[in-house]
């Protein structure tokens, strides 16, 4: 099964997918871990999610590592699989939960809606599901490590 989930082709397009969406979701991860790009850190973060959100800590756990671990993991091509996983799940949930489906799809480049839309989460999840399908491609450590096991 390990070997499945390492499995890869070397290929560019899962390489360009995985970087941009490791890069896309690594500010995201390093907010709510560091304190980074103008975030609350470990502690705030945690105190939001689960005080203010009422998100189950399990869960608020899991969405902290996917955008943090998650976002490494597909920079480097370490798990890739698991990684998009678990940033595509996350952006389900934080789309719902989150009350972007009800500001409507348009991310709210204006500054005249109430909130952002759901369409970075929708183009999220998209790349995500390739990722999950296609692994982390070309230059990852998946593809070294599948290629070692042989």
């Amino acid at each position: 099964m390990f070997e499945r989930l390492l499995r890869t082709e070397n290929d560019a397009v899962s390489l360009v997918l995985r970087l941009a969406l490791g890069v896309m979701m690594f500010p995201h991860g390093a907010q709510k871990v560091l304190g980074w790009f103008g975030g609350y850190g470990l502690a705030g973060t945690w105190g939001w999610m689960t005080g203010q959100q009422h998100i189950p800590a399990i869960f608020a756990a899991l969405a902290i590592t996917a955008e943090s671990a998650g976002a490494l993991g597909l920079i480097v091509g370490l798990l890739g699989r698991v990684a998009a996983f678990g940033i595509g799940v996350e952006m389900v949930v934080a789309a719902f939960v989150g009350h972007h489906v009800a500001n409507g799809f348009f991310m709210n480049w204006s500054g005249r809606q109430a909130g952002e839309g759901f369409e970075l989460h929708l183009l999220t999840v998209a790349i995500a599901a390739a990722l999950v399908v296609r692994g982390s491609g070309a230059l990852s450590l998946d593809r070294l490590l599948a290629a070692r096991q042989r």
